[in-house]
């Protein structure tokens, strides 16, 4: 397939800078950009490759001033990393769609399955299942009984989802996640034994939320736990039972959070973030990669760093004098030598 730069300049409400009929059959890293494909700038620091891509046509902001002749033809938008974003999102949409049940595959007979959905090959659906139109279900993938699934909703190969379940629409939920696995909940009897004690509630994923693979989100004790909408989960996630994840959080790969932790709207997680149980976070919280919170945060928008983790302006400060230690140390040995010999 191939466009010129003024057709996707057209498409992404651009302006074009250069040769407007210039062909493009692809897209490239603008660090290795080939004749005939599309790149862009939108990070700063890539902003050298510009001047040396091989690429044809580079998408950049309309504030980017050039200090160096450019060779590709400029395609200005508003936003760069938006445009890209778009047009990545309109290819994606133009490939062929599957649709059809693949055998051998098993539909249980009181299961409810939308027009266009796709069941692949070995999916599992259970009793009372209830799945919505234009629904794309992978090979391998388990839906348990009284599941339901809103419409436009991919489940990738190897999803598990348990019993009871709730997803919304326009979810993607990636190969390998298990939603609604049992919460960690046991309870030492007389003789020190953990009893299981039995987990009963559900998990509810609201709409236009992406789990990333391999991540796990535990059903609740009682009630449900809740990913609100337009969250997104990086990879290899944990979320316990009764945890309550806000609107639009994006956590990135391998952060953990404990039992019934609330987590506030429009959060942003690094990774390897953890979180003890039963504390809430205020909206619009930054934790830095590797945090570890062990108590409520209640103002909204502060940025925590550190294990355990506090304000990061104040950490900032302690890590000037942490890197310090060594050099205090040779001085405190000093003085106490002095000391010693008066």
């Amino acid at each position: 397939m191939e466009f010129t730069a003024k057709q996707i300049a057209e498409l992404i409400q651009g302006t074009v800078e250069g040769n407007p009929e210039e062909p493009i059959r692809g897209v490239s890293k603008i660090e290795e950009g080939q004749p005939g494909t599309l790149s862009f700038l939108a990070n700063p620091k890539y902003t050298h490759y510009i001047y040396t891509t091989g690429a044809s046509a580079v998408i950049v902001n309309n504030s980017f001033v050039a200090d160096q002749p450019v060779n590709a033809t400029l395609i200005r938008v508003s936003d760069a990393y938006r445009a890209i974003a778009a047009l990545l999102e309109m290819y994606e949409q133009s490939q062929p769609q599957k649709s059809g049940i693949e055998q051998p595959s098993y539909i249980h007979s009181s299961a409810s399955v939308g027009e266009f959905a796709y069941v692949g090959a070995f999916a599992y659906i259970g009793e009372n299942v209830i799945i919505g139109k234009n629904v794309k279900i992978y090979p391998q993938a388990y839906v348990g009984d009284n599941v339901t699934i809103g419409d436009h909703t991919t489940l990738y190969s190897g999803v598990k989802v348990y019993k009871q379940c709730r997803i919304g629409n326009n979810c993607i939920i990636h190969a390998g996640a298990v939603i609604g696995s049992d919460g960690f909940g046991f309870a030492p009897d007389e003789s020190g034994q953990y009893k299981k004690i039995a987990q009963v509630g559900n998990v509810v994923i609201e709409d236009n939320v992406e789990i990333g693979a391999n991540t796990t989100i535990d059903r609740a004790t009682m009630g449900s736990t809740i990913v609100r909408k337009g969250a997104k989960l990086d990879n290899l996630i944990q979320v316990a039972h009764n945890v309550e994840i806000g609107e639009d959080c994006v956590f990135a790969a391998q952060a953990g959070i404990a039992g019934s932790t609330k987590i506030g709207n429009r959060c942003m997680f690094g990774g390897q973030v953890g979180l003890a149980g039963h504390i809430t976070i205020a909206d619009e919280v930054k934790l830095a990669a590797q945090s570890g919170i062990a108590s409520s945060i209640k103002q909204q928008g502060a940025v925590y760093m550190g294990a355990p983790g506090y304000d990061v302006a104040q950490y900032n400060r302690s890590y000037v004098i942490f890197r310090k230690l060594p050099e205090i140390y040779k001085q405190l040995n000093a003085l106490e030598k002095k000391v010693s010999q008066l």
